[in-house]
């Protein structure tokens, strides 16, 4: 059965939170798909990826690099999975209409956009109604992560 999971963004911004959600879906030994909404997010996540650490990166790659079979984390505007992944990410409203082949879908949505925070209540309410096992999770002050719901 697939798992979802809704990460609320209000202290850390998307490229704070995606990098390390991605380096535990990799130690776990997932590929990774991140979906978003449009082609300059792709970019600006490519860009972001490569240099968001002084001493790493994480490999990733999208359909303009080739071999994307090979790719540990996908990045795309489209629903496809072309390399096998197990966990698939929705960034800026991105969302697909089946995610049913996944081990775990993460929905991550910025807390302060109402119309972000509404489409995710209404993603809740769908995996709800499909018998997904979904659960919430929202920053505390220290900025650690706290089940909800």
């Amino acid at each position: 059965m697939t798992e979802v999971l809704f990460y609320h963004l209000e202290l850390a911004s998307l490229e704070h939170v995606l990098p390390d959600l991605l380096e535990k879906s990799l130690e776990r030994g997932w590929n990774a798909v991140v979906q978003a909404s449009s082609n300059e997010r792709i970019e600006a996540l490519d860009q972001h990826l490569w240099t968001y650490k002084d001493d790493s990166f994480l490999a990733h790659g999208s359909a303009e690099d080739g071999h994307v079979e090979l790719q540990p984390v996908f990045l795309t505007t489209s629903e496809d999975n072309p390399n096998a992944a197990s966990v698939r990410f929705f960034v800026d409203g991105a969302e697909a209409e089946n995610v049913s082949d996944y081990e775990r879908v993460v929905y991550l949505f910025d807390g302060g956009n109402e119309e972000a925070v509404a489409a995710a209540r209404i993603l809740w309410k769908q995996a709800a109604s499909d018998g997904l096992q979904a659960t919430y999770w929202q920053q505390n002050e220290q900025g650690r992560w706290e089940k909800k719901a």
